[in-house]
């Protein structure tokens, strides 16, 4: 027969309840940047493969990224979130930003993003 009991405490469990709540917290306030980043994303994407919109100017093909943004209601952080640079006929699409997000009193988490893309010009 045993004398003692076995199983989780009160605090065992308290501990273990406050660390799920402080992981799913983390994980729903940093759900939106990247989902917001899947969406710059594919915007992106759908462009380099977008041979009418390759063939206008820097400038025209950077407007028309922004008004497919606004339409899926994101914006990037900054301008120069999103370069464009034109190399003998091929566009090469740099897209690096970082996103600061308050987590916990004077704690924040910083998201970093930086991918390239490459278009040739029809």
């Amino acid at each position: 027969m045993c004398k003692q009991e076995k199983g989780a405490s009160f605090f065992g469990m308290l501990i273990v309840l406050m660390m799920a709540g402080s992981l799913l917290a983390t994980a729903f306030k940093i759900y939106q940047p990247y989902l917001d980043h899947m969406t710059i994303k594919s915007v992106v994407e759908n462009i380099t493969q977008d041979y009418d919109v390759l063939r206008k100017p820097i400038a025209t093909i950077k407007s028309d990224v922004n008004k497919r943004l606004y339409i899926n209601q994101v914006s990037l952080p900054t301008q120069e979130a999103l370069t464009i640079v034109n190399d003998k006929g091929v566009l090469t699409f740099n897209l690096q930003y970082e996103t600061r997000l308050p987590m916990f009193f004077n704690v924040d988490a910083v998201v970093k993003f930086s991918e390239s893309y490459e278009a040739v010009i029809p």
